[in-house]
């Protein structure tokens, strides 16, 4: 299937959209001090919070959360160490985890 050169445009004016809608993950450490996550985003807003409420990271210790990487678009952070990743968009909409993590 081919994607016509309109289609095409039109996607990227919906992703540029999209992205201007959500800040970009540019840095992510754990912080001992407070025992967070720590996710800074392009907007200069800090977002922090404790492991265990996140799915993928509740049992993980500090030393699994080195090498994380931030993709390219900025929407996502990978913990290869976990094999874990989060969305920074459904992360600033309060999305930690599924339902059934959680006990819905």
């Amino acid at each position: 299937m081919e994607i016509s050169e309109q289609s095409f445009a039109a996607a990227k004016r919906r992703g540029r959209r999209f992205k201007a809608a959500f800040p970009a993950a540019v840095a992510v450490r754990y912080d001992k001090c407070i025992a967070r996550l720590v996710i800074s985003l392009s907007s200069g807003v800090d977002v922090s919070f404790p492991l265990k409420l996140v799915q993928g990271l509740e049992a993980a210790k500090p030393a699994d959360l080195t090498g994380a990487q931030i993709s390219s678009s900025g929407l996502g952070v990978h913990f290869p160490k976990l094999d874990a990743d989060l969305y920074v968009p459904a992360l600033l909409e309060g999305f930690l985890g599924s339902r059934r993590f959680f006990g819905s």
